[in-house]
Order: C-alpha cells, then structure tokens, then sequence
C-alpha cells in the first residue's frame, strides 16, 4: 500500500507519545531537597490506583479513532507497476549519418562514423538494423534484407566495413528526405507481426546545422510507435563564413566583359571571427594573386560587396576568402555569363528600315541582354537560304512575296518539327499558304468594315497567351486592328483557333504542318493592320514564340554540387563533359549531365557548341550553426528523450498513475466509515463506563 500524502501518518504516530511517556515515568519531574531525609535510601513512587491505564479498550477505540483519520488523510491506495518494455524485445533500428560537405570540418565525420560503430555494436540477434549516408538523399549502406541475409557474426563487422569506405560528400543537407526515407524503409521491410512486435528506432547522427532542409517535414504524419534518436556532433571551432556568387537577373543589361562579379559573404550565428580577406587564387595556390579585399562581417550576418578586379592573365576564375576556422566553403569558382545566341529566321523581301513593314518591329522586338542575344537572320529572294540558317533556327517568319523556293523550304522547316509564323497582310497570303501546305485555292477576302476590329475569346491556355492569363494582364481592347481578313478554316485538317475578332472571324490559328507548327495571323502586326507592333503585348507573344519553338534553352553558367544540368549538342554529334578532376564523361544519348558532384569548372568537349560552367557548394551548407532539438519538435518529430529527461518522465509518469489508482479506489472514504463506525463505538463504551463508575460511587 502507498500513500499520497504520506506526512499525515505522523499524526497517527504521535498518538502513542503521550501514553508511552506516561507508562515511562517513574520519577517526579521536581525535586525538593530536606535536609532531614539525606540519610535515607530514595526509592521510586509506589504504583497507586491512579497511575494505572484504566478502561484500556475505551483507550484502544479513541486511538483508532484518530489513527483511521490519518490514514484517510493520507489517501492510501494500492500500488500498481508501470508497464515496462519486455526485456530482449527485437529492434528495427535506421542508422542515418550525415555526409554532407559541412561534416567535412574538423573530425566530424570521424566522430559521426564511432557513433555509428556504437551503435552497431549493441546489435543482437534479434535485431535488424539498416545504415544510411545522407546527403540531398539517403543512400543505403546496408539495407534490412542485407542485414538479415548475413550471419550475425558478421553483420556488424560487414557493416562496419562498409561505413569505413564511405566519406562526405560535397552536397548540401536535405534532412527532411533523409527522415522520410527512413520511416519509409522501416515501414516497408519485414512483415507486419515484426513490425509490430519490434521496437521501431531511426538514429540520426549529424551536425545539425542550420542550412539542413527541413521544409517537407511540414505537415507529414509520423507512423505510429516510431522513435527518433538524435546525436548532434559538434566541432571544437564553431567559427565559419561562406563565399557565394549573387546571381544577376536574367533580363539585366550586358554587363562589361571584365566586369568583376557581385559575391556575399555569410558569417555564421555561432562565429566567433568578424574579419576576412577575399581574393582571386588559383588551384593550388596558397597565395593571392592581385590585391584581396579586407571584408567585415558580423556574426549572423552577411555582406554583399564587388569582388575585386580580375587580374590579367588568370586562366581560371576561382574567389578564395581566408579567415575563418573551417575551409570547406571558401572557394568560389566563376565562369563569366555567355549570352545565348538565338537565330530568328525572315523570309521576305522588305527592308528593315521601313516602318510600315512588319520585319522593321521584329527587328526592334528583342534586346540583347546578359543571357540572351536574339539574331534576326533576314534573307530575300535575291539572298539565298543556307543550310545553316535552317539547321540553327527553330523559329521562322515568312512574309508574302517570296518565291516557290521559299516556300518549299518553309515546308521543309515545318517537316523538320520547327514554328514558322505566318502574317497575312493582304489576300495575297492565302497564295503562299496553299503552296506551304501542299492543298489547292483557299478561300479569302478582305474585311470591309469600316471601323476597326478588336480580339475576343482568347484562349489563355494557349502557350502564346499563356503570360496574360491574369486579371492585370490578359485586356486586349486597347489593341485595334485596322483591316484584317476572313479565310476559310474548313480546308484545314489540323487548325486550332487561338483568338477571335470581335465579329467572329478567326484572328490568330495555329495549324499542325508535319511535326511542326505553323501560326496563322489574319492581320499583320505593322501599323497599317494593326496597333499591335506598338503595344505592350507584342514583345511578351514574340518571347511566348520563341520558347513555345524551343529556340529559348536554359543555359546557365553556374550550378550547385548536384544539380542536373541541361545538355545542349547538335543533332548526330558525340559530346563529353571534362569534370575538374579525371577522366571525360561521355554523354551518349543523355539529354542531362548530372555528374556535379565535385566544386570546380566543367567543360563540353564540343567542337560546335563548346561551353563552360561552374559548380559550387550549396549557399546553404556554409549555415553551420546547430539547430535545436526542439525546433524538430516543433516539426512534430516524435523525439526520444536523453536519460536524464527520460527519468524524470517516468517519476512524472508514476506519479500521474498513483493519482490515478488513488482517485479510482477511493480507500479513504472506507477509512472514513470505519472511523465514524469507531467514534459511535466509542461513544457507546464512554457512556457505559461511566454509568458503571456512577453506580459503584452510589453503593
């Protein structure tokens, strides 16, 4: 039996103080000295009638009495173990230790690997466990039907073996996809009576650091009865600053081509250092080369700044910064922006200087800017076309008047998969359009309204209205169109029509030419047809062209260690990727290269198209301030908590039942009952007593 409120039992012992010291004393308490009794022997008071315990039962029952109060107020109640995990259950135990570039500092990955070790080594037979590196993705080690296809005595040291070979990486922290993936090999492996008859763990040794990506653990529902361990290894220096490049927007204007770049430099929340060198240093070189700059960087914060002027003669462009404990993040290398060189094929006999003609706007249409330079290739019936100027276009203009040649090769662009944009500015068009798809006289004539037309029932789902499709964006009322013309859509077989005039007639059709696409407009975009050319949205539809075509390539030049990056040869041609360091990767039929796993300088060995890009670490990795373990809490990771917390949980636990057991049983209402029982026993003993002492006195 146990006690809530054990303290009370101190009444009931303090009941028989009084009668114990009564019993005890044989003596008085105060002496008085006569000088006539010295000689004689002292002996004790004699035993009267008066100190004896009269009526001992009367005494026994008041006793009782206040002894069933106190343990009523003591709430008793009977004691029940905590269910305890039976001893030698199984385990599935996920082992998942971080490789990413930040554990490349100090003796991380050291430390991490004897973590894992230990852990290991406390498998039994019973276990099963699985070992996971994780970077951007887990990748298993040992999976759990490796681990239990081999015989115990040699899981560990096999297992063991296996993390010994493995070292980080250069990748950035995606601990959110590491997590899952764990709890999805628990959930997977083994029958469900395992599952549920084992102890379901994932252990995570890392670092913890601030740049980790925790963002799809939002909202995921954790499997039940699934345990996280959480081992943070920390380095001795907690100092780390990082060196990124600042990207440029795509549409900025050319930059000077010995214009150095704009970089940032992150100082961590932890750091202890605030001054830094930045500089150019090449592979191998432990020295600047030029003049570095003196950058001030507080901890937490970072400092954007021009890098200093690249000096002459440095074959390859690699920013070093110096200063801080931890080297891993402070190269940078750079590969200068090469504008995309985008070929616009014109078919036409007319003058680019005339504004009354539709090859005078296009020609004013697109901008070179540090990403894209868009050529206009004009070519008239006098200027014949090359091979070339088909082969390198993916998009084309063709205006009336061009010979039968021109026509043919039109036909051959479109067979070829390729746009070809056709406007009509007069009847005439109908002509070319009747030789370019190979059918006989089409039907067209010229509107003859007299006011002006407008666009309507625009299909904004159309990749050539697509970037209209808002509210701000998507009016075309203030677009007048002058003249235009009716044609007849039923001679086409494969015709879509993207946008209408406000009297029905068709204004812009798209028509399926071979494996190409062939855009009809009923109206040119000059100011005699229209006000098109000198809107706002005949840039946006021009660009919409370009990329529906696949003229617009995504090209960048620089990466991050992991990225997939786009892969761009010529038709029949056999490329390969240099990486920094080895031996040539070739490409074969892959439209991606996705072999960035080093920082460094990349080139195409393409002897058409040759290009260079850069990778560089993830900007996030070189956040390497340690997050709390109660920020994965927040997540609603289901953690298991240290020793220390886990005692304390189960006296809180314990504690929580005993009131539980104690509310339940409710055994001090029954003390409380018999006390009352006592007390009217008493009362009834008191008064016969005292009836019998009054008749003794009587006789």
């Amino acid at each position: 039996m146990s006690f809530l409120a054990p303290l009370f039992l101190i009444g009931a012992a303090a009941i028989a103080a009084p009668i114990i010291f009564h019993l005890i004393r044989r003596t008085s308490r105060e002496k008085t000295i006569f000088s006539s009794l010295m000689f004689l022997q002292p002996t004790p008071p004699r035993l009267t009638r008066r100190s004896r315990l009269e009526n001992i039962f009367l005494l026994i029952l008041r006793c009782l009495v206040l002894c069933l109060l106190a343990f009523g107020f003591a709430r008793p109640f009977l004691q029940r173990p905590l269910a305890d995990t039976p001893a030698g259950q199984a385990r599935r135990v996920a082992i998942l230790v971080d490789n990413s570039a930040s554990m490349r500092r100090e003796n991380l990955w050291q430390e991490a690997r004897a973590q894992a070790e230990k852990y290991l080594r406390t498998a039994t037979p019973a276990d099963s466990m699985a070992l996971f590196t994780f970077s951007q993705q887990a990748h298993p080690l040992v999976s759990f039907e490796q681990w239990s296809s081999l015989s115990f005595g040699d899981r560990v040291s096999s297992t063991i073996d296996r993390l010994k070979q493995s070292a980080p990486t250069w990748e950035g922290t995606h601990l959110g996809n590491a997590l899952i993936s764990a709890v999805e090999a628990l959930e997977e492996s083994g029958s469900r009576e395992q599952q549920n008859a084992a102890i379901r763990q994932v252990i995570v040794i890392s670092d913890l650091q601030e740049g980790s990506h925790l963002d799809r653990l939002q909202g995921y529902e954790w499997p039940r009865h699934v345990e996280f361990i959480i081992e943070t290894i920390k380095p001795k220096k907690t100092s780390n600053a990082g060196l990124q490049l600042v990207m440029e927007r795509e549409e900025s204007d050319v930059a000077a081509p010995d214009a150095p770049p704009k970089i940032r430099v992150s100082n961590s929340s932890d750091s202890t250092r605030e001054q830094f060198k930045v500089g150019w240093m090449p592979s191998g070189d432990a020295a600047f080369v030029g003049s570095p700059i003196d950058v001030y960087v507080p901890p937490g914060q970072n400092s954007i700044l021009q890098a200093p002027a690249v000096p002459a003669g440095l074959r390859e462009q690699r920013l070093a910064l110096i200063g801080d404990d931890h080297d891993f993040d402070n190269v940078l290398y750079i590969v200068p922006p090469r504008p995309e060189q985008i070929p616009v094929l014109y078919l036409g006999d007319e003058s680019e200087k005339d504004p009354q003609q539709p090859l005078y706007y296009l020609k004013r249409a697109f901008l070179q800017t540090r990403m894209q330079a868009v050529n206009i290739i004009a070519r008239s019936n006098s200027a014949p076309v090359t091979a070339a100027d088909v082969g390198s276009a993916q998009l084309a203009v063709v205006s009336e008047g061009v010979n039968d040649d021109f026509a043919k090769i039109t036909r051959q662009f479109l067979d070829q998969g390729k746009t070809v944009v056709l406007p009509m500015k007069s009847v005439q068009g109908a002509q070319l359009l009747s030789k370019i798809l190979g059918i006989g006289a089409i039907g067209v004539d010229e509107a003859t309204d007299s006011s002006y037309a407008m666009l309507e029932q625009i299909d904004f789902e159309s990749p050539l209205f697509a970037p209209f499709d808002d509210p701000r964006f998507n009016d075309f009322t203030k677009i007048h169109f002058w003249k235009h013309r009716r044609i007849e859509t039923n001679r086409f077989s494969n015709v879509k029509v993207l946008a209408r005039f406000d009297r029905g007639d068709p204004a812009f059709l798209q028509l399926g030419v071979g494996k190409g696409t062939l855009l009809l407009l009923t109206s040119g975009w000059h100011p005699a047809d229209s006000q098109l050319a000198l809107s706002s949205k005949f840039v946006p539809m021009l660009y919409s062209l370009l990329q529906q075509s696949g003229s617009i390539k995504a090209h960048r030049s620089q990466y991050a260690v992991g990225d997939a990056v786009p892969v761009i040869k010529s038709t029949g041609e056999s490329m390969a990727i240099q990486p920094p360091q080895g031996t040539p990767i070739p490409l074969n039929a892959a439209s991606q290269f996705t072999e960035t796993s080093v920082p460094g300088i990349y080139a195409s060995t393409s002897s058409q198209n040759p290009w260079r890009f850069a990778v560089n670490l993830a900007p996030e990795e070189s956040k390497t301030a340690p997050i709390t373990v109660e920020e994965l809490e927040r997540l609603g990771l289901p953690l298991k908590v240290p020793v220390a917390d886990q005692a304390r949980q189960i006296e809180q636990k314990k504690r929580l039942q005993n009131l539980e057991l104690e509310a339940r049983q409710k055994l001090w209402k029954w003390l409380i009952v018999a006390a009352l029982v006592v007390l009217m026993l008493e009362t009834w003993v008191a008064g016969y007593v005292s009836r019998r002492a009054t008749a003794g006195a009587t006789v």
